[in-house]
């Protein structure tokens, strides 16, 4: 069962989604990041104001929390979302590596109001050729030879 707490963070999420779809600045999505029982940071879904398809809600919190905490992970943080991560934020809450994440609304619910991402995915689990947006290999040596770089380098900040 949710704390009060836990429902003060969230309640937070939310107030950031309506007052988002409220004064027009974008999708009804908002996200605060919270360390030590603080929010240290919190985002909105900014994409049509901003011209940005990636300035979701999660990814904005998250941009903010790491540069709040100088550092790129969030591991000792918590994530309070008013909705379901789509997969573009369920892949940057994996790399900023969060202690857990708590979301509202879900996907089915987003789906409902015309936020389906249910096509990518199933894109991503297509062949590379069959993919909606076709996606080719090009260069992979080259690639390659600078992965190689990166395993011999001595500068490199391990993550």
């Amino acid at each position: 069962m949710a704390t009060d707490q836990q429902k003060f963070f969230m309640r937070q999420a939310i107030k950031l989604a309506l007052d988002n779809v409220q004064n027009g600045k974008g999708g009804p999505f908002g996200a605060v990041i919270v360390k030590d029982d603080q929010i240290i940071a919190s985002g909105a879904n900014s994409v049509t104001r901003t011209n940005d398809p990636t300035a979701h809600a999660e990814v904005m919190a998250i941009r903010a929390a790491c540069e709040q905490l100088q550092s790129f992970q969030l591991s000792d943080c918590e994530l309070y979302t008013s909705c379901e991560p789509c997969p573009m934020c369920l892949g940057a809450i994996y790399w900023a590596r969060p202690k857990k994440v708590y979301f509202a609304a879900t996907k089915v619910d987003a789906a409902n109001i015309n936020f389906d991402d249910q096509f990518i995915y199933d894109e991503i689990a297509l062949p590379h050729a069959d993919r909606q947006i076709p996606f080719e290999p090009l260069l992979q040596d080259e690639a390659i030879a600078v992965f190689e770089a990166w395993t011999d380098s001595t500068q490199k900040v391990p993550y």
